[in-house]
């Protein structure tokens, strides 16, 4: 199964943006996102069992560049470009790099459980960890390849610093909406965040520090399945625990905290002894703000959750450690003063444990509460 690239080209916004809108100010959680694309894959089976004609793959790509084209006029940012030496965006309508590829091979092999095809993954992505620091460099690259059968998937990676996951989500929704039914049924994005929430005195949200162990060849990716059946029993065995008697903890409670155990046993076993260890959700401050924020607002605006096992208090069932992530879950609202103090500390704290040898961190994030959205670009792109 080898992708082959058709051709490379900029999408720019289908009306130009306007002047008082050329010059975007990054807020300071922006400033604080790690230098690098983040990249996400999604795949469409075709409708049907005969597949899609020539004509029609051609004409389904025609109408993805121009739904595109229209949605960037909504989320001109995105067409922009960094400004050297200086945390703002110059919207320029330079455009996101769009490559259109084909590979000849059927989806469902991709989408098959083994782990032969994982290592596939790169082919359907752009990802270029190289061009992280250049500003000269789209903000967005986006590939479609098209199989045999008919099926599609884009791969899309968006630069950190100008989107988390919420704002990516919401651009490729959008996008799939227009695809569908028209720009004029999208709801127009906000990316006021550096106004809503400016420096001040306060220091500015650090990047993470660079991974200690360096080079793809060095990642591993695998695929595991959950059952939702065996979820929920594990859920229900919880709750009969001494720990459970509050609440039912959720899917993502319940697998990362397996997750953990397991990494628990493994470090266990090649160290001979139980080391401290801390689990990492990112999570989304939209909704938890008070007073409330336009419910769009595009950019960065997350936190940096951590759950701490400690050799010595801490247990290391599984009851133990969904009460450990409940617990750092299930902090409250945060005032819109004190925004920028929340995530500056969770980001501090994070710093502080990437640099002790002796801590294991393990990052975790979450689709579960995306489904509505994946609904849309199924029907949509």
């Amino acid at each position: 199964m080898e992708v082959q690239i058709l051709s490379r080209k900029m999408i720019k916004p289908s009306s130009p943006t306007p002047p008082h809108l050329r010059n975007l100010m990054l807020s300071p959680i922006d400033q604080g996102a790690p230098h690098t694309y983040v990249p996400t894959l999604f795949y469409y089976p075709i409708s049907g069992s005969n597949g899609s004609s020539r004509g029609e793959n051609i004409e389904r790509r025609k109408r993805l560049e121009t739904s595109l084209s229209d949605t960037l006029t909504l989320f001109y940012p995105l067409a922009g470009r960094l400004i050297k030496d200086s945390h703002a965006v110059d919207c320029n309508d330079e455009g996101i790099e769009f490559l259109d590829a084909k590979v000849d091979g059927q989806l469902k092999e991709l989408l098959s459980r083994r782990n032969d095809v994982i290592g596939l993954l790169n082919s359907f992505t752009q990802f270029d960890s190289g061009s992280s620091g250049s500003v000269t460099a789209p903000l967005v690259v986006i590939q479609t390849t098209m199989f045999d059968c008919g099926g599609l998937a884009i791969g899309i990676s968006i630069r950190h610093a100008i989107a988390d996951g919420f704002t990516m989500v919401h651009f490729v929704t959008a996008w799939a909406t227009a695809n569908r039914a028209g720009i004029n049924q999208l709801t127009r994005p906000d990316f006021n965040l550096a106004s809503l929430f400016p420096a001040k005195d306060l220091p500015v949200v650090k990047p993470d520090p660079p991974p200690r162990i360096l080079g793809f060849d060095k990642v591993v990716t695998k695929r595991f399945l959950f059952d939702g059946a065996k979820i929920s029993i594990l859920a229900a065995k919880y709750m009969a625990s001494d720990q459970g008697v509050r609440w039912k903890p959720s899917r993502v409670e319940v697998v990362t905290s397996l997750i953990r155990g397991a990494l628990i046993r493994v470090s266990l076993e090649k160290h001979g002894r139980l080391r401290n260890s801390v689990v990492i959700h990112s999570v989304n401050l939209r909704g938890k703000i008070i007073p409330a924020i336009p419910d769009f607002c595009c950019g960065n605006l997350y936190r940096r959750v951590i759950a701490r096992f400690m050799v010595g208090r801490s247990k290391w069932e599984l009851s133990d450690l969904v009460s450990l992530l409940r617990d750092a879950l299930s902090q409250e609202a945060v005032y819109r003063k004190d925004v920028l103090q929340t995530v500056i500390r969770s980001s501090s704290e994070v710093h502080e444990d990437l640099g002790k040898e002796e801590t294991n961190v393990y990052f975790f994030s979450s689709w579960c509460r995306t489904r509505h959205v994946i609904m849309e670009l199924k029907h949509g792109l």
